[in-house]
């Protein structure tokens, strides 16, 4: 994710090498979901999706680390990301 650490948002950028259902999520230091940015069909190739700072609700999420999570068919990647308000 670029920028890292980030606020007010970050742009998560991501290739898949075919297409295939993906599925990019973030969690906290917990492990809770804290939003689905993705969870469809993706053709293959670069693509990129802004997470905002905001929860499932739609609030702003505090300060700390976060994890964003690509789940594909074949292909499961973790990243970490910090968020400073």
């Amino acid at each position: 994710n670029i920028p890292n650490p980030f606020n007010p948002s970050t742009i998560i950028s991501y290739y898949l090498p075919e297409g295939s259902f993906a599925s990019i999520r973030i969690f906290d230091t917990s492990g809770r979901l804290v939003r689905t940015l993705v969870n469809d069909y993706q053709e293959s190739g670069e693509a990129e999706v802004v997470w905002n700072g905001r929860n499932l609700e739609g609030c702003l999420v505090k300060s700390g680390i976060y994890y964003c999570r690509l789940d594909t068919g074949k292909y499961s990647l973790s990243r970490k990301m910090v968020l400073l308000r």
